[in-house]
């Protein structure tokens, strides 16, 4: 698929990735991108339409859902890291709510839509969600969901001729990362490379330099083949 004359909501889109992704939309040539945001945003390109949309939100939600109707690229962006420790059941709460339950919900609202347009669902998550950060416990267990619930909508939605990619993030250049001294990507560049590997197909995507020594041998990995074992569970009647 191309971006060419597509219509693609991006949520947690007024700064870093986010912000980054709707611009390369629409380089892309997108038809129309819906910024999904909690707060205003005014963008000066005509073919971006702002729309309210906290994740956490049913109401945001379902206004969402009615408002966008025909879709054919949802990018579930947004997302939260918080300081927390491993014996901290609020941290773990609030991510799990934005990183998992959010993406989770906005995905069930807009399937009936992507299911008719036979779209991609992009999945922004985190190398954490492979390999735990030990300095961010809840974080990576929220991004680890995340990425069981992405493989998951894979294997149900493939029989609707839905695509499901997961963004296995590296550390990049944004709010979340401010306080860490290390390598970080561009979000720009990031972007670029996510955009790339949907255009291309590709089901885990792996945009950045760290998370991209990770590429080498994923395909063919136990971890990949482990998934397409468990697909093969699946009669036709079961998918979704």
């Amino acid at each position: 698929m191309t971006f060419a004359d597509k219509t693609v909501l991006i949520t947690g889109a007024n700064r870093g990735v986010g912000k980054a992704l709707v611009a390369e939309a629409l380089d892309r040539g997108a038809k129309r991108v819906y910024a999904g945001t909690r707060g205003p945003l005014a963008h000066p390109d005509g073919r971006v339409a702002p729309i309210r949309l906290d994740v956490t939100d049913p109401d945001d939600i379902r206004a969402a859902a009615e408002e966008i109707g025909a879709l054919d690229v949802l990018v579930n962006n947004a997302g939260i890291a918080l300081p927390d420790a491993l014996d901290d059941r609020d941290a773990l709460e609030r991510h799990f709510a934005v990183n998992c339950f959010g993406p989770f919900a906005v995905t069930q609202a807009f399937l009936p839509a992507l299911r008719s347009s036979r779209g991609r669902i992009v999945n922004i998550l985190s190398l954490s969600g492979v390999a735990a950060m030990p300095l961010q416990p809840t974080y990576s267990m929220s991004k680890a969901a995340a990425f069981s619930m992405t493989q998951s909508l894979r294997m149900l939605t493939a029989g609707d001729g839905i695509g499901v990619h997961a963004v296995l993030l590296g550390p990049t250049d944004t709010d979340m990362t401010r306080g860490f001294d290390i390598p970080k990507a561009a979000p720009e560049a990031v972007a670029r490379r996510v955009f790339d590997g949907v255009e291309k197909g590709e089901e885990e995507l792996f945009p950045d330099p760290l998370s991209a020594s990770a590429t080498a041998g994923w395909d063919g990995g136990p971890t990949k083949a482990l998934e397409r074992h468990m697909a093969t569970y699946l009669a036709d009647g079961d998918r979704d």
